[in-house]
């Protein structure tokens, strides 16, 4: 069981610092170094607006939510599984494992940085470990953010808008955003 802070219910009103403390105070299981025998289907899907389900049912508790979050791992074969020191079950995903639902912009320019609330509540600042990048399947480019292990969260549409908003201010060429020292271009 991880050892953690209760998410803050909204990220609006810390600073970046705080947001940063937040992040590093939080613990998740070493699910990287956890290897047991796969056994079988956990009857769990994420669908891709971020809401969990389990046999069909949607999970309410968002507690129960948060748990399972922390020992989701992505295999080297793209597949999601749920993972414990004595089981492995897979778990679907219809796009991403996450949905980025809030964000707070620090700064300007090269000395941005953009901190991202999931909807497990986790806090993720955008940087060089946990990139922005910009997919297109057809329908425009979709915005996804690196959280964890190969497993990223789609940003919801008004999160994208407010970064469009942001880049657009900025008018840079190429359009995009910096931050932590990173930048990343709005393109696929």
């Amino acid at each position: 069981m991880p050892e953690s802070a209760p998410p803050p219910e909204e990220i609006a009103s810390l600073s970046l610092a705080e947001i940063a403390r937040a992040v590093e105070e939080r613990r998740l299981p070493p699910v990287e170094k956890w290897n047991p025998a796969h056994c079988g289907d956990s009857q769990m899907r994420i669908a891709r607006d971020g809401t969990w389900f389990h046999e069909g049912s949607p999970i309410g508790r968002p507690a129960m939510v948060r748990l399972f979050s922390t020992i989701l791992r992505r295999e080297a074969d793209g597949r999601h599984v749920l993972v414990t020191p004595v089981e492995k079950l897979d778990i679907a995903v219809e796009d991403a494992a996450f949905v980025a639902v809030e964000v707070v912009s620090e700064g300007e320019g090269p000395a941005r940085r953009l901190a991202f609330r999931l909807n497990t509540g986790d806090l993720v600042v955008a940087g060089p470990a946990h990139p922005l990048r910009f997919h297109d399947r057809g329908e425009g480019a979709q915005p996804y953010l690196e959280v964890r292990g190969g497993l990223e969260a789609l940003l919801a549409r008004p999160v994208y808008y407010e970064l469009a908003e942001l880049a657009l201010a900025e008018a840079g060429d190429p359009p995009g955003l910096w931050s932590a020292g990173a930048f990343f271009a709005f393109s696929a």
